[in-house]
């Protein structure tokens, strides 16, 4: 990276997260984009914008939602590379929840090969945050959210000042449906089946790095940037 360049200005080149449900990659992938001032992109938000202003993608992937189906590799993939081809992703972008297998990594990887960052090919860092099971449940079913902000708290580790009250509005904060022990435990066997093989996937390649996602914010996000700039000095 050029030396003389703030964090905001340089080219940082595309960051994978990596992390089961309650890793904190989210919180990590906004903290990196204020930081680098690049796009956070996440296909959740993706597909709901595609579905939200009825794109010919979007209209395919509510036709088989609506169907109670999986929208299916080559739908996410083609809305993923549309978005990565905007003007906002020259300098890099940080994927929040893509690739989650091992098939999105092959395509992404194939995709980026041909890519330029402020005129160089950079490779992708990777950055995997493990966490313990039970710390992950901990953190699941103690999360609660602010329906009117989005705002998030943990009744265990980041509680509101006032019990069930949001600091910010003060709305009434709600449990999200995924976040019932039952379907977290759907959601991680379904990460360990589908997106850990990923590890061991960019581990081959010599891309990823690994940060105890276990330790206080402040401190994943000091590693986190370490990594990304000891990869791009």
């Amino acid at each position: 990276m050029d030396s003389a360049a703030t964090p905001a200005t340089k080219v940082v080149g595309p960051i994978i997260l990596l992390g089961a449900p309650g890793a904190g990659k989210g919180t990590q992938a906004r903290l990196l984009a204020e930081r680098y001032n690049i796009p956070q992109i996440s296909t959740g938000d993706i597909l709901r914008e595609h579905v939200t202003r009825g794109s010919a993608l979007g209209q395919k992937a509510k036709a088989i939602m609506d169907r109670g189906e999986l929208v299916p590799d080559k739908i996410v993939c083609d809305m993923v590379e549309a978005r990565l081809h905007q003007p906002d992703c020259d300098r890099g972008f940080i994927l929040d929840g893509f690739p989650r297998t091992v098939e999105q990594a092959k395509w992404l990887d194939g995709m980026l090969r041909a890519r330029v960052f402020g005129e160089k090919k950079l490779a992708p860092v990777v950055i995997d945050f493990p966490v313990s099971y039970n710390v992950l449940i901990q953190r699941l079913t103690g999360r609660r959210t602010c329906p009117e902000d989005g705002k998030i708290y943990n009744i265990y580790s980041q509680p509101p000042r006032v019990p069930d009250t949001c600091d910010v509005c003060g709305s009434k904060l709600v449990t999200r449906k995924d976040d019932s022990e039952e379907a977290i435990s759907v959601r991680l066997k379904s990460y360990d089946q589908q997106t850990k093989p990923l590890t061991d996937f960019y581990g081959k390649q010599g891309t990823l790095r690994s940060i105890n996602g276990e330790q206080d914010t402040a401190k994943v996000t000091k590693e986190t940037v370490d990594a990304i700039e000891k990869a791009w000095p």
